[in-house]
């Protein structure tokens, strides 16, 4: 490794790049020994061949053998126990990095799992992993996923296709618990399982804000912020998505905690729209929530995270009522906080209004952020008032 990559290494970062590399090749998914200029042993890893060169796993001289894999995961578990709240079965048990298992996630639905991995020099790790991971929880079956990279130019062609990995499929949908809240998620479905538990933290902040309020929930999704706010005592929920499906599935989880349904509170049509005519008529809100994909395509038009979310927030504003409060949230790690305050500030500055910051959300302590590890700190979740 060249010294530039020497400095990361040693102060904990764990990728190599190929441009870092001084000398040597190896297979993707074979073990290599990173080694410095003058011969310094700086770790063991696992060789790719895309935009990164190796993940490293271990930071001395040895094997990545189950016993560390056994060791990293019994880790983790114990941090898990720790944080996780009652009656919470929806989390994740591994997170990446964070956790010293570079390009993994082990996600958890009651007793399912899913496998998620970044390159397919991974999927010999990761098939070991769950032989371990089995060991320590009472499961019932296993799904595997892939989650390539962005940057990752060329066309990936996993060589096992995603699906069920080992035991039972799951019922579909299978019913998970946020904090006591049901909800029917579907792990044998890729991204879209259902459920986003890295925001549950957020969600609780609300839980006591929610009480006679009247809250927008743009990009509803499958409804979980909808269904928490109406479990906790809002007056009024409206949920917008452009996907009939998702509003389909919100009203099922409606269903699952014995809510109301207002056929008229679920829109399926483009949130911009829908804020406009809210804006023409006079409609306003309390809170207003607006946690959008980073990217997204449509008949109606193109949605980008790095580039619309001034607009978003002003929309938004026109509609929050004086002394409201709008969530506004972003999973894109290209956007730091510094940028996102921006975009807010932005927005705030076209809708005539101020913001004040009341709660900087981040991610749920199952999804722990590595302080060596900067690229983990994507969620933000920011909560302001609106004077």
């Amino acid at each position: 490794m060249n010294g530039y990559s020497e400095r990361w290494l040693r102060l904990g970062f764990c990728w190599v790049y190929p441009a870092e590399v001084v000398k040597g090749a190896a297979k993707p998914g074979t073990e290599v020994e990173l080694l410095s200029q003058q011969g310094a042993n700086l770790g063991t890893a696992i060789a790719d061949d895309g935009w990164i060169f190796a993940r490293r796993f271990r930071n001395d001289a040895g094997p990545i053998d189950n016993h560390l894999l056994a060791e990293k995961l019994a880790s983790a578990l114990v941090l898990r126990r720790l944080v996780l709240p009652e009656n919470t079965t929806a989390w994740r048990w591994v997170h990446g990095e964070n956790d010293g298992l570079p390009g993994i996630r082990l996600d958890i639905y009651g007793r399912w799992a899913v496998l998620s991995l970044d390159s397919a020099s991974l999927l010999s790790l990761g098939e070991r992993l769950v032989v371990e991971a089995r060991k320590l929880l009472d499961l019932a079956g296993v799904y595997l996923g892939w989650r390539p990279d962005p940057r990752e130019k060329r066309d990936f062609r996993p060589p096992r296709a995603a699906g069920l990995l080992w035991g039972e499929p799951a019922p579909e949908p299978l019913i998970v618990e946020e904090r006591g809240l049901r909800m029917g998620v579907y792990p044998g479905n890729g991204k879209d399982i259902g459920i986003y538990p890295d925001m549950r933290e957020n969600r609780r902040f609300l839980e006591p804000l929610w009480k006679g309020r009247r809250v927008l929930n743009l990009f509803a999704h499958s409804g979980l912020f909808s269904v928490a706010a109406a479990a906790h005592g809002a007056i009024e929920v409206c949920s917008v998505d452009l996907s009939t499906r998702y509003l389909d599935w919100s009203r099922e989880n409606y269903r699952l905690n014995s809510l109301k349904i207002e056929e008229e509170n679920f829109i399926a049509e483009d949130c911009f729209k829908v804020l406009d005519r809210f804006r023409r008529t006079g409609r306003r809100f309390d809170i207003v929530i607006a946690d959008p994909p980073g990217h997204s395509h449509s008949g109606e038009g193109s949605w980008s995270g790095e580039k619309d979310y001034p607009r978003l927030v002003a929309a938004c504003l026109q509609v929050l009522d004086r002394g409201g409060l709008i969530v506004a949230c972003s999973n894109l790690g290209s956007i730091s906080p510094k940028i996102f305050q921006g975009f807010l500030e932005e927005g705030a500055k076209r809708a005539g209004r101020r913001l004040l910051m009341i709660h900087e959300g981040t991610a749920a302590p199952d999804f722990p952020a590595a302080l060596d590890f900067p690229e983990s700190r994507f969620l933000k979740c920011w909560i302001c008032a609106a004077p």
